[in-house]
């Protein structure tokens, strides 16, 4: 499969380049691996790819984990694969968040203000960049049928026995970063779980064959 992506922002492709799956319990992988069958299933049928990344506040985990899963659709080259994030309430994608990736090499830009600001994230310069801002599971700027809906977080899972329209509801929970805000440790630990997400992601579309 061809992995040449000469336009990805350099410094994105140097975090990709240091990102090592053999970090990935087995026991992990079988979880992911859902995620890859959905992937696989679609991309054989030549249909279009939709993951909605849910959360409880869609503030922190389902929008790293959209962003990777773009980024890394697009690393392989695996086409028509549209990545969403929502909550099951809406809040602010968290500034820390968005610093996290700004960190790794994407470029963001805060295209609108308030409580919920809507930031622009590109992570190569003739891509669309992904629309961040924070939203319920099923705001109208979200898919409504045919779509992976991607648990990543417990408390969501539980919160949200079933999601209309989803194909496939899969479970790949994340620990909270929120849990170091306001600590010295909170940079460290953004970083720490985005890393984690940008491997896991990773492996998910190296599995894919086109």
């Amino acid at each position: 499969m061809n992995t040449t992506t000469p336009t990805l922002f350099l410094e994105i492709a140097t975090v990709i380049n240091t990102l090592d799956v053999k970090t990935i319990s087995d026991d992990r992988k079988e979880i992911l691996n859902s995620l890859v069958a959905f992937i696989q299933i679609k991309v054989t049928h030549q249909e279009e790819i939709r993951i909605n990344f849910i959360c409880t506040h869609n503030s922190r985990r389902s929008h790293l984990s959209q962003v990777w899963a773009q980024t890394m659709a697009f690393h392989y080259n695996i086409k028509n694969v549209f990545c969403y994030s929502g909550g099951t309430e809406a809040t602010a994608m968290f500034p820390m968040a968005a610093a996290t990736l700004r960190n790794a090499g994407f470029e963001i830009k805060t295209v609108s203000e308030g409580k919920n600001p809507v930031y622009s994230i590109k992570y190569a310069e003739n891509e669309h960049p992904i629309i961040g801002f924070s939203k319920k599971l099923d705001d109208s700027f979200n898919p409504k049928s045919k779509f992976a809906a991607i648990m990543t977080c417990s408390q969501a899972d539980g919160a949200c026995p079933f999601i209309t329209g989803a194909e496939k509801r899969i479970p790949i929970t994340f620990e909270d970063p929120k849990a170091f805000d306001n600590t010295p440790q909170q940079a460290e630990k953004y970083q720490e779980r985005s890393l984690q997400i940008a491997t896991e992601m990773f492996y998910v579309f190296s599995k894919i064959k086109s």
